[in-house]
């Protein structure tokens, strides 16, 4: 094409941090196999949330911490398409924007990494008042409740900082991170307990890296909507419709837990007090195999909370939309919305 997207080179934004660029040289890779006529050349910004390493994320108050310059870039046409993590994006989009691609999930649960002198224990063989470092209000609020003798402090950087801090000094006996992220780094040797749902529910979007693109940029669109895996879709659909109709941030702590199992779609949601002492958790589920049916028109491009997905069912992903706002709403019914104000005014204290 003359001046389609083939005859030029795609610009791929993207953070600059080590784990960051990780996870968009995956995404150019899947692409490179996929289009192997295409140039990809990827550009490294630094982002708000990486420059501000001295305060509590949850009290920066900023929602796109680690998203707004790489936004700034795609409106600016500096770049064409841009490489996140899911559960950095924020469940409203700005207007202009849309995630054209969730790729396959990596294990979206927590882990426990431990300082060298503690190799071989776990959460609950650590001695009384150790420390504990974590940078999420969801993670502090789950294991202070289920781990009252541990004490939980702020920890923040990027993944190698963190085990850096943890590793070279005695300030914290272990530190707690997101699976996907220890594993995509290669450093899944690090990890000395893997969390479970009956430990530490996860943060919506966990484990999926999101392509955001211009929604009007239909070339790229449909060029990036190649990466979609549909399971990861409608989990995510269902945890962000969730998280959007709670009005949750990363002020306050929400945590999720699907699973996509013969065409059912599970949903576990939880609202946590800061100390984890009050706390709402209810699952409900819905049906999710429905034929893909060609939906060309002016339907094509249905966002579902923010994600635009043509070779997913519409109607799959309007269930999980669905199931994540009734759950919501059934949280609400009991009280989820006082739990969530207070959350959110000690953390803003």
């Amino acid at each position: 094409g003359e001046n389609g997207v083939d005859s030029r080179a795609i610009r791929v934004g993207t953070r600059r941090s080590q784990l960051a660029r990780i996870q968009t040289d995956s995404v150019v890779t899947m692409l490179r196999e996929l289009y192997p006529d295409l140039h990809f050349e990827i550009v490294a910004m630094s982002t708000t949330g990486d420059k501000i390493l001295d305060t509590a994320l949850s009290k920066i108050g900023e929602k796109s911490l680690f998203t707004k310059e790489l936004e700034n870039a795609l409106e600016r046409n500096e770049v064409d398409l841009v490489v996140h993590s899911l559960k950095d994006l924020p469940t409203c989009l700005p207007p202009g924007f849309t995630i054209g691609a969730v790729c396959k999930r990596e294990n979206p649960f927590d882990a426990v990494v431990f300082h060298p002198k503690k190799c071989g224990k776990t959460l609950s063989l650590l001695p009384e008042k150790s420390v504990i470092g974590t940078s999420s209000l969801r993670r502090a609020a789950q294991l202070k409740k289920k781990f009252p003798h541990l004490e939980f402090r702020d920890i923040r950087g990027n993944l190698n900082t963190r085990l850096k801090k943890l590793d070279e000094k005695e300030d914290f006996s272990a530190i707690i991170l997101a699976a996907a992220g220890l594993k995509r780094m290669g450093w899944e040797n690090r990890i000395g307990q893997l969390l479970g749902p009956e430990d530490c529910l996860y943060a919506v979007g966990q484990g999926a890296l999101a392509v955001e693109v211009r929604a009007k940029d239909q070339e790229i669109l449909n060029m990036v909507s190649a990466l979609h895996d549909a399971d990861t879709v409608l989990c995510c659909i269902a945890e962000r419709a969730f998280m959007k109709r709670l009005e949750g941030g990363c002020s306050v702590p929400v945590a999720v837990n699907t699973l996509l199992k013969d065409g059912q779609l599970y949903l576990t949601g939880a609202v946590y007090s800061l100390d984890g002492s009050d706390s709402l958790k209810e699952t409900m589920q819905t049906g999710v195999s429905y034929p893909h049916q060609n939906e060309d028109g002016p339907n094509d491009d249905v966002q579902h909370v923010g994600i635009t997905a043509k070779n997913v069912p519409g109607q799959a992903q309007e269930a999980a939309e669905n199931l994540g706002v009734e759950l919501a709403s059934l949280l609400l019914s009991k009280g989820a919305k006082h739990i969530l104000s207070v959350a959110r005014q000690l953390n803003d204290a």
